[in-house]
């Protein structure tokens, strides 16, 4: 008698009609662990689960199919989950219906590259860092296979911190003596003329204009630090040399800064270049010493609020348990906002100022993020420093914003409401 109940019961679960509870990621301060909770709703999505991203609503919580695979799996993250009955998801859509917020189907886990030097090591990059807590699959992918065309087996790629000028991150003035900046410098060197360029920072453009190209195509692409400004410089730059002879052994062009062309940039414009190889910075467009000037204990960008319905991109980047988030430097930290293009949409700023931290735009079918800032949770950090334990900060908004550009790819193209 038991096993017929029990067999009943099953087949009423499946039926078409039959009320189930859901079950709801809370990601609002009841969430134990929200860098994980990332992680967990790509894994669901890569198991074929269903999974709604509900924007706005307790910090941009995740709806799934209820299953036991799925509990067990959050458990063993440490992921806070609750149970949503038929009646509380009916009130739930209800106040999505009504307020500023959106439920979005993600489709698909993308597919992750992470552009990286070799010889870097993986506290390098706070990108790296977060996925690897998360327990979110990349790729490793560096100029080689970039210029090869490996990019297309990627829907979404980050790029190091890297220079993509050809000026070794100006780390000259420091550090031109340490036997780490020789030797990058003799393997950069290496690799450039093995892939048949005669400088580094010509190889380097070529990388850029693929990266270009692979946006345009409709690649997702997220950077931080100074391979945001470097990006931009690059393709401003393309044909002109603004590289130092301690670079690659003849000055810059004496004209190098009119022959800059801005149409070609992403995201910048009219910025003004520092060549001077003993200055650590490439030029005005960095706002490293505003933020340094209010030092640690004063620094923070607060994130603009959009409208989930109209708007879905930006809202899903910066959903986020707190609308205010602790400031971090970086060799880019910030951008000034007077030479930002228009069109681009400044995600986050620091209030009262001219300096935005996070940033988004499109170019043909795909979009880019940049994002100032080395490591959301060491404020300052220092070439040799030891890697940030992410055991230590789960809860981490820095790094959430981060993560909220992994899983936007996935989500399902709608129509725009009018």
């Amino acid at each position: 008698m038991r096993m017929w109940i029990a067999g009943i019961a099953a087949a009423l679960v499946l039926l078409p009609g039959v009320a189930r509870s859901k079950i709801l990621v809370p990601m609002d301060l009841a969430q134990e662990d929200h860098l994980k909770a990332y992680g967990f709703a790509y894994w669901c999505l890569s198991q074929g689960a269903n999974v709604e991203w509900l924007l706005n609503y307790r910090g941009g919580a995740f709806l799934l199919e209820e299953a036991d695979f799925l509990r067990r799996r959050a458990i063993l993250m440490r992921v806070t989950t609750e149970t949503v009955s038929s009646g509380e998801e009916v009130a739930i859509r209800s106040v999505i219906e009504e307020e500023n917020m959106e439920a979005v189907l993600l489709e698909k886990p993308p597919r992750v590259a992470i552009y990286t030097p070799p010889d870097k090591q993986p506290w390098d990059d706070a990108v790296t860092l977060a996925l690897t807590y998360a327990e979110i699959p990349y790729d490793t992918v560096w100029d080689e296979q970039v210029l090869a065309g490996g990019l297309s087996e990627y829907d979404w790629l980050h790029l190091h911190h890297e220079d993509f000028t050809g000026q070794y991150g100006k780390f000259y003035g420091n550090f031109h003596s340490a036997g780490w900046y020789q030797r990058q410098q003799a393997l950069y060197e290496k690799l450039a003329r093995e892939a048949g360029f005669r400088k580094v920072s010509k190889h380097k453009s070529a990388v850029v204009e693929v990266v270009k190209e692979y946006i345009r195509s409709g690649g997702f692409l997220f950077a931080m630090c100074s391979a945001t400004d470097t990006f931009d410089i690059a393709l401003a730059a393309r044909g002109v040399d603004i590289c130092g002879t301690v670079y690659d052994g003849d000055p810059p062009d004496p004209d190098c800064q009119n022959r800059l062309d801005y149409d070609r940039c992403l995201a910048f414009t009219d910025f003004r270049l520092i060549t001077d190889p003993m200055v650590y910075e490439f030029s005005d467009l960095d706002t490293s010493n505003y933020a340094m000037a209010r030092g640690a204990m004063a620094d923070y960008f607060t994130l603009f609020e959009f409208s989930a319905k109209y708007d879905p991109i930006p809202t899903m980047l910066t959903q986020c348990h707190v609308g205010v988030v602790n400031g971090f430097l970086g060799q880019t930290t910030g951008f000034d906002k007077r030479l930002i293009k228009s069109g681009v949409t400044i995600l986050a700023e620091v209030d009262g100022t001219q300096e935005a931290k996070y940033v988004h735009g499109k170019l043909g079918r795909g979009t880019w993020t940049f994002f100032g800032g080395h490591d959301p949770e060491d404020y300052q950090h220092a070439v040799g420093d030891p890697p940030t334990d992410l055991n230590r900060h789960p809860n981490s908004a820095g790094y959430r914003l981060i993560l909220n550009n992994i899983l936007f790819p996935a989500a399902k193209k709608k129509p725009q409401k009018t």
